[in-house]
């Protein structure tokens, strides 16, 4: 089939041609980079978090009745407060294990700090998020030892809130220890916390475990994770329960009550839900993603719908307009197949032009997102699947005019004659 026709007959109707390039070209800048946003947000929420999820909630609250901070002897009071709540919580028939913790993957309460190798570089190594627990922070979260040893009993220490000391042995994630030590094995070496001359040997590395934090800054250090063997002794506590399988939900309704006959007098972060399923916590952290993600699959279909229908209606008013045309070329030996291909090589001229300058514009919006967002650079894979579905969008959009076209009888010709 020669193009020259076509073209011919496209510059006739160039008023239409723009139109639909420009909106097929505007569709793919946007849907491009909608479908790599939602990408990227399902990548984020489908990140492992290194513990074992199933069966394990948390539960957050502080005394009514703790004893001031300032006073001598509160933090030991404080912390029998806290023996009395675990004691009573492993106590429970469905719970196979408790421990104290300041916080949780996704929970977006978290202490960051940096990390050296020598006290006296300037710069940190690496930044870090830490997690405080006794011996049973490990098997209670689930997490995978791959070299080294796990808190013992003796390591733990107890502090109060307002207490800067630290411990000599730490855990540390695979993540962290190959980025601090990259060509060696990590269990036995000495590190730094930013500010502070006092060695710390890491005693043991985990498989993996995330960071709490959830923003985007955090992602920069997402699973450089450090586990400290103190327990902390104030006013409030967290406590991450483990149930044994199959009794997350017995187990959740019994820790709340068990807790309130030790102490009547305390509250819950949400006295609506006082254990909170780490299910719970994972939706919750990633509600605004899931929110991104619908709204931009809604922009995509309603895009491509409204181009759809546009292409329809555009080739439709154009057979309308060519019926005497059509009906000579029928006469003359066209066949059916022929028209059928004419729009549909018409409808590809456009929809190319149109993909060639929706490209130019997609690579500008994602530019302009990064800048303004911080995005990440838009992968070429999103923009070659751009242009083939546009492509194949137009051909199934304009085939249902195409073949009514095509079904157009030779006597057509005639009736204006």
């Amino acid at each position: 089939m020669s193009i020259s026709p076509i073209l011919r007959a496209l510059r006739r109707h160039k008023a239409g041609v723009v139109l639909i390039g420009l909106q097929i070209a505007l569709t793919l800048a946007i849907v491009c980079n909608a479908v790599f946003i939602i990408g990227e947000r399902i990548e984020r929420m489908n990140r492992p978090t290194g513990i074992v999820e199933r069966d394990l909630f948390l539960i957050q609250q502080a005394w009514v009745n703790a004893p001031n901070e300032e006073l001598e002897g509160s933090a030991q009071k404080l912390g029998a407060m806290q023996q009395e709540d675990l004691a009573a919580l492993r106590q429970l028939p469905d719970v196979e294990s408790v421990a104290p913790t300041t916080s949780m993957p996704l929970l977006d309460s978290s202490w960051n700090e940096g990390i050296r190798l020598d006290p006296d570089q300037p710069q940190q190594t690496a930044r870090v998020s830490f997690y405080l627990g006794d011996e049973q922070l490990l098997p209670t979260l689930g997490l995978r030892l791959l070299a080294g040893r796990a808190f013992s009993h003796a390591d733990i220490l107890h502090q109060g809130l307002r207490d800067i000391r630290q411990p000599p042995v730490v855990i540390v994630t695979k993540a962290l220890a190959d980025l601090l030590f990259p060509h060696g094995d990590a269990v036995g070496k000495v590190v730094y916390l930013a500010g502070t001359p006092k060695p710390i040997t890491i005693i043991g590395v985990v498989e993996q475990l995330q960071v709490p934090g959830i923003n985007r800054w955090t992602e920069t250090f997402a699973y450089n994770s450090v586990l400290l063997p103190i327990q902390r002794e104030g006013f409030f506590a967290f406590y991450a329960v483990r149930a044994k399988p199959g009794r997350l939900q017995a187990a959740m309704r019994a820790a709340p009550a068990a807790l309130y006959q030790v102490n009547p007098l305390r509250v819950f972060a949400d006295i609506r839900t006082p254990s909170q399923s780490f299910a719970a916590i994972r939706a919750r952290a990633y509600r605004d993603d899931i929110g991104m993600a619908i709204l931009m699959g809604v922009v995509c279909v309603i895009l491509l719908g409204v181009t759809a229908a546009g292409i329809v209606g555009l080739t439709s008013f154009w057979v309308g307009q060519r019926q005497h045309q059509i009906g000579i070329r029928r006469a003359v030996g066209a066949r059916r197949v022929d028209i059928l291909r004419y729009f549909q090589t018409e409808n590809l001229l456009i929809a190319g032009g149109g993909a060639i300058v929706g490209t130019v514009l997609a690579l500008a919006l994602n530019l302009l997102l990064i800048q303004r967002f911080e995005m990440a650079r838009m992968p070429m894979s999103y923009l070659w699947l751009g242009v083939a579905a546009v492509l194949l969008l137009g051909q199934a959009a304009v085939f249902v005019p195409a073949r009514r076209a095509s079904m157009v009888p030779p006597i057509v010709a005639t009736r204006s004659v």
